[in-house]
């Protein structure tokens, strides 16, 4: 497939994204408006990467796209009719699969048990504290309305955290555990919700049905997860060694794994969400068996992370367009809970997020606490962290698409035709929250966060050194023997044994340097880095080259955009991590 062929596959398929959610009416109908609509989503997308980074003040770039949204929804009055189901199918598997793709799973298992009491523990916690608290606050809420209002604020959200990292300097260990949470926390949180929703509409709950309903929900998704690419990919791999190896079908075949496994889960009455984390994890073990080829995953990357640049910047722009309609409702909102000054509206927001926050710390603080005792008795001598670090991890409890998507999937009417309970308020309410909860991350995390002392990790230079010693050890000892198996005579043997001098020479030369220490091997690093600045002058000077000898019609279009592939690729070497 083409460069020019592949790009073009991309854009059709986010244009193709953004289309189904614009379209509104029955069915599939769709107008020029719709079609305009969607353009301008697009374009808000671009455009909040280019004003967060004008921007004289550090603002992430979500709360930049959801400002874009309202503007866009304020001027031109056109609403997108966001459908629940659609917007998770389309948006959330492939984001959270790549997000389970891409976490590192070393962190996972290393901090298991503190994610999973944020998961699960926090969850429950947060659905009765602040259930309880809402129900209080406005009392003409039902109290199940109310736990379903808290069990959708429950969950945290990958895309947010993610967003907020970009402009954030969150330490690893830290954002490896919020976004292990994130991924994990929305099952227990919609199973709660949707169990709180059913006991509005029926009158009746049982706990050991909403134990048993969570255990099925949460174990067939991440089941059907892992036996979705688990098996998709070994029959790929067994076709590709019998046939060749396709790299757009590679790259088509990725993006279907996430739906796939999603689809499957929802049919069997589990957890789409699961099985797209689950499956996405897979496929990160999948890969290390190496059988793909480089020039599938080069592609392959490049698909996945327009993607994902892309699906987030819409689902903010997305929340951000919904505001108004929203806000528009909040005088008739107002009269419901008895009051008619809308400040009341701003005071229940603060409260709920304080309240979110304020359990949050307690959380972590109690499971610190257990954690540092459990140490304590088996001899082992733990460095306590400081409460700032808890309290950044109580603020950087981002609420995002999750809980935008999980509060739309409440019912318009109760079985005997009446309104649900106080929806517009809920609705609301829920949307205010991810505001606010984005604002307070931006504002707070830098200011705790700066000049933290943290506990020691592994070093990750020594550990990235190491593997590259020994893989060029490796590397070494295969060409040795390929060098064996070309033995030839004449000419031919003496061209293989030069070449294998030089391209051994290199390797050699990266294995002596991991033995110097001291002033020695800070000087080789020093060399390292002027060397790769040199090597990118010369390439940016190739490229140039290239592109000067195509305009005066000396280098044919094909073979300029080959060169220009071969210095890009060179280039995003030397400048990768």
């Amino acid at each position: 497939m083409s460069p020019v062929r592949q790009q073009d596959g991309k854009t059709a398929f986010v244009l193709g994204f953004s289309w189904l959610l614009a379209r509104r009416g029955a069915g599939y109908r769709f107008g020029m408006e719709s079609v305009t609509l969607s353009l301008f989503l697009m374009v808000a997308v671009v455009a909040s990467g280019w004003l967060s980074r004008l921007s004289p003040v550090s603002v992430p770039t979500p709360l930049v796209q959801i400002g874009l949204g309202a503007l866009i929804a304020v001027t031109t009055g056109a609403a997108v009719d966001l459908k629940p189901d659609v917007f998770f199918l389309l948006f959330l598997p492939p984001l959270l699969f790549y997000d389970g793709w891409k976490i590192p799973k070393e962190g996972l298992f290393r901090d298991k048990g503190t994610i999973l009491q944020l998961a699960l523990g926090l969850v429950v916690m947060t659905v009765l504290g602040v259930g309880l608290l809402i129900r209080w606050m406005i009392p003409e809420m039902p109290l199940g309305v109310a736990f379903a209002l808290a069990a959708i604020l429950s969950p945290t959200d990958p895309i947010a955290v993610s967003a907020i990292a970009t402009r954030v300097p969150i330490p690893k260990r830290l954002m490896h555990i919020l976004e292990g949470e994130a991924l994990l926390n929305d099952a227990s949180g919609l199973v709660c919700m949707r169990f709180a929703v059913a006991a509005v509409l029926t009158g009746s709950f049982s706990l050991v049905d909403a134990f048993g309903t969570f255990l099925w929900v949460a174990a067939g998704g991440i089941g059907i997860g892992v036996a979705v690419t688990w098996v998709i990919t070994r029959v790929k791999g067994m076709i590709s060694r019998r046939i060749g190896e396709d790299t757009g079908a590679q790259v088509v075949i990725s993006l279907l794994i996430p739906f796939g496994a999603y689809l499957l889960a929802e049919e069997a009455h589990c957890s789409g969400i699961l099985a797209a984390v689950a499956a996405g994890i897979t496929m990160s073990y999948a890969e290390q068996t190496g059988q793909v080829m480089a020039e599938t995953r080069v592609r392959r990357n490049a698909v996945w992370d327009t993607i994902q640049y892309t699906a987030n910047g819409i689902i903010f722009v997305l929340l951000g367009e919904q505001l108004p309609s929203i806000a528009a409702r909040a005088a008739n909102v107002v009269r419901l809970t008895g009051h008619s000054d809308p400040l009341w509206l701003v005071g229940y927001v603060v409260a709920i997020n304080l309240a979110l926050i304020a359990l949050r710390f307690v959380w972590v603080w109690v499971a610190l606490r257990f954690t540092l005792f459990r140490a304590a008795r088996k001899g082992v001598a733990v460095r306590r962290p400081s409460l700032r670090l808890v309290a950044a991890t109580s603020l950087a409890g981002v609420r995002g698409a999750i809980t935008l998507a999980g509060v739309l999937t409440i019912p318009f009417l109760l079985p005997d035709g009446t309104a649900f309970p106080v929806r517009n308020l809920v609705i609301f309410l829920s949307a205010a929250v991810i505001v606010v909860s984005l604002v307070l991350a931006s504002v707070g995390l830098p200011f705790l966060l700066k000049g933290l002392e943290l506990p020691p990790e592994p070093q990750a230079q020594a550990e990235e050194d190491a593997a590259r010693a020994a893989a060029a050890e490796a590397a070494i000892a295969a060409i040795e023997h390929f060098q064996k198996a070309m033995a030839v005579g004449g000419r031919e043997g003496e061209l293989y044994g030069e070449a294998g001098v030089r391209v051994v020479d290199l390797y050699r030369r990266r294995i002596d340097g991991q033995h110097l220490s001291g002033a020695e091997g800070a000087r080789l690093k020093r060399l390292e880095e002027a060397e790769r600045r040199l090597r990118l002058t010369g390439i940016r000077a190739e490229r140039e080259t290239f592109y000067s000898l195509s305009r005066s019609r000396a280098l044919s279009d094909e073979t300029m955009r080959k060169l220009v592939r071969e210095a890009d690729l060179l280039e995003a070497r030397l400048t990768s991590g």
